[in-house]
């Protein structure tokens, strides 16, 4: 009798059990120094690999420091800006600071054409030319600097390199002449230096999608067009970053000068600002003269930084 009252009334309706939720974890409230705790073994080590030398470079640079003072011959004497009116009053200086700027720049802009170009051919080339290119880059990558400058110095040797034979040349010495130096050294350096380049970009190019560049295609644009105006604009973070680090590698060149060239070149001719400190330091021993140069040339990567840390901020503020 009551199973068939239960049947005729229908489904007796249970509430649900009601469960003791947790209480809800309030967010920790850190401090304004909380970052600077996390940063602050980082910043021991960066204090101690760099903060104390350069304090020492600085210091020196103001002082009266030859191998006189450095055998206690003599005392040290502070000389104030005494080397730096020396220094920019020397035309050798300003000629080795100008021909630094120029080389550099031109290391700068043929690795960053060298470097784009093979990253767009990458995209055009199947898996296997594509794995050999990039093995190929690699290597040359890898390889040491006083290693790749022998290599290329024996290439272009005059009497038993290759090149040399092939292009007809006789006995043409390229470390003679002041530009055909320059320009050996700077093939060795784009050479070392396109893969970073390379590698960079092509991995940009993958990131964009492939609906952009096949509706540019097919309005009809030229490759160079795709590269100018919609490679490059969505590439712009990426080739500021591999600009301004190739800046500040090409900037401080000192291997591939001091052993292609053999230490600067026939009277100084292929000078660079690193190759001209060493001299004056430790081939002359006018040690605070070193120093002053090796000061002018952190301030010129200094502000190359910044410059390049603003434009991140600034393309980091745009919508």
């Amino acid at each position: 009798m009551t199973t068939q009252l239960t049947r005729a009334a229908g489904p007796v309706e249970t509430e649900p059990v009601k469960t003791a939720s947790p209480p809800a974890r309030t967010p920790r409230r850190t401090g304004p120094w909380t970052p600077w705790l996390y940063l602050l073994p980082a910043l021991a080590v960066l204090g101690g690999l760099l903060v104390y030398p350069v304090y020492q470079l600085g210091l020196i640079s103001f002082l009266e420091y030859t191998q006189a003072q450095v055998s206690g011959g003599e005392p040290t004497s502070f000389q104030g800006l005494g080397n730096y009116t020396a220094l920019f009053t020397d035309p050798q200086f300003r000629q080795v600071l100008l021909a630094t700027v120029l080389f550099a720049a031109a290391c700068v802009v043929t690795t960053l054409a060298v470097g784009c170009s093979l990253a767009v051919l990458l995209t055009r080339v199947r898996a296997l030319p594509r794995l050999l290119l990039m093995l190929a880059a690699l290597g040359a990558w890898a390889t040491p600097a006083v290693t790749g400058s022998t290599v290329w110095v024996f290439l272009f040797d005059p009497d038993f390199g290759p090149v040399n034979r092939l292009l007809g040349l006789g006995d043409f010495s390229w470390t003679y002449g002041r530009y055909s130096a320059f320009a050996l050294v700077l093939l060795e350096v784009v050479w070392c230096s396109f893969p970073f380049v390379m590698v960079t970009v092509y991995a940009g190019i993958r990131a964009i999608p492939s609906e952009i560049l096949e509706a540019a295609a097919l309005d009809g644009a030229s490759q160079w067009r795709i590269w100018r105006s919609v490679m490059a604009p969505v590439l712009r973070p990426v080739l500021v970053v591999v600009t301004i680090q190739s800046i500040i590698w090409d900037f401080k060149l000192f291997t591939q000068i001091y052993v292609m060239t053999n230490g600067g070149g026939i009277a100084g001719q292929n000078l660079v600002l690193n190759v001209y400190a060493y001299q004056k330091a430790f081939a002359s021993s006018q040690y605070s003269l070193g120093s002053a140069i090796g000061v002018v040339m952190l301030l010129i990567l200094l502000a190359v930084t910044l410059v390049y840390l603003r434009l991140l901020r600034r393309q980091g503020e745009e919508p």
